[in-house]
């Protein structure tokens, strides 16, 4: 039951507008633009209504706007007129406003968009996160990124999974499927995307790739040499971190990532943040002569503190590790003049670690160069302990390193062998 009234709707009368009897309610109309008015209720409440022969409907009807306070009243006009201009086209203003709802969540539910929250609220607090951000990019994103991630499929995954197997890269394959895992998985956890199953779910690594198999490449003397003698030519900033990466044996974010003030050139140390390691305790790595000078030729920014980069020292050089690759590989295969047996970046710090095993470096200090800890034993100790057996092994293998790089003259061994 109520009652009816027309009005110059302003600000100044909407606040005048008191509650109705109990049971009952008041329309008031605006005077100024026909079927638009505001219905106040018992309780006080103040909906803005439009009164309309909306499509599929003979007889006008009343439709609500929104409640007064939580929309203005301009607003509300502004509503209005844009539904007549829906309904003069035989639209009609609720199944487009759904629409257009459905449109926005699909919007907040793309993959780009969800791996973007992905990035920022989880993956970038991990250590690996700038790796791990690439290989998404790179892999997933490229591919769906429009697409909700609700309507990604298990065939979708697989087909990402079986491109790697084919192209003879099943250990990225693992990886990639692992990442995908953790993307799915973290979008049902946080239950705003409407994603309730993974596509990753039941999907078996061992059967879909095969058993997950070590990697065992090392370089040879030959491969060693030609990729000294890349780098060499690539110049700065992958050139020299290659070299980095051949004299310490660390890992490419470890080398990639590192910043001055790490370094105490007089003292010829390098330590290494817990928060930068994978172990998450500090490292120490004594430098050798060869590794300083190389240190030495680099350039100091004033914008930044990183070693390698590519903007002046703010940011340093983590995404262009595939093209440096490419371009070392064309380069080794000039210096050998034979084809190059695949390897990934990683295998040269494998590399390093199986020459010091063919060195006079007991097992213990091997493994402590290359901060490979025992659980229990080195994860919280005095970062200086073995530095001095650390830095005779590091010293031992530039001094290999050297050798297979330039060979000295026959003549030099055999007077060393006379000698002996």
């Amino acid at each position: 039951m109520g009652q009816a009234m027309k009005r110059n709707l302003t600000d100044r009368t909407l606040k005048s507008l008191r509650p109705t009897k109990p049971g009952t309610h008041t329309d008031v109309w605006d005077l100024g633009f026909p079927g638009f008015g505001v219905r106040v209720s018992d309780t006080g409440r103040r909906t803005f209504v439009l009164t309309a022969r909306y499509p599929g409907s003979k007889n006008p009807t009343r439709r609500k706007l929104g409640v007064y306070d939580r929309v203005s009243l301009e607003e509300a006009r502004e509503k209005a007129r844009g539904w007549i201009k829906l309904i003069a086209k035989g639209i009609d203003p609720e199944s487009a406003e759904e629409a257009a709802r459905h449109a926005a969540l699909r919007q907040e539910n793309t993959f780009l968009a969800v791996t973007e929250e992905f990035f920022k609220r989880h993956l970038s607090k991990t250590r690996q996160f700038k790796k791990a951000e690439g290989v998404i990019r790179r892999e997933f994103v490229s591919r769906w990124a429009a697409r909700p991630i609700t309507e990604i499929t298990r065939r979708d995954v697989l087909a990402v999974v079986d491109g790697l197997v084919d192209a003879g890269k099943p250990y990225q394959a693992h990886n990639v499927l692992g990442y995908a895992r953790r993307i799915f998985n973290w979008a049902i956890s946080r239950g705003v995307y409407g994603l309730e199953n993974s596509p990753c779910d039941r999907m078996r690594p061992k059967e879909i790739i095969g058993a997950k198999k070590a990697r065992t490449r090392v370089l040879n003397e030959d491969e060693l040499r030609a990729l000294w003698k890349a780098s060499e030519a690539m110049g700065y900033p992958y050139g020299a971190l290659f070299q980095m990466l051949a004299l310490t044996g660390q890992r490419k974010s470890e080398v990639a990532e590192a910043r001055w003030s790490e370094f105490d050139l007089a003292k010829k140390l390098w330590e290494i943040p817990a928060e930068r390691m994978k172990s998450d305790a500090g490292h120490v790595v004594p430098l050798s002569d060869e590794a300083a000078r190389i240190l030495e030729s680099l350039p100091r920014f004033t914008k930044g503190d990183y070693l390698f980069s590519a903007s002046y020292g703010v940011r340093p050089v983590v995404g262009g590790f595939a093209k440096a690759k490419h371009a070392l590989d064309v380069k080794m295969r000039g210096e050998l003049r034979r084809p190059l047996p695949p390897f990934v970046i990683h295998d040269i710090r494998r590399t390093m670690r199986t020459g010091l095993s063919a060195l006079p470096v007991p097992d213990l200090i091997r493994e402590l160069v290359v901060a490979h800890t025992k659980p229990g034993l080195h994860k919280v100790y005095d970062r200086h302990t073995y530095l001095d057996e650390k830095r005779q092994a590091l010293d031992l293998w530039a001094k290999r390193l050297r050798d297979i790089i330039t060979p000295p003259p026959a003549n030099v061994v055999q007077l060393e062998t006379a000698r002996a």
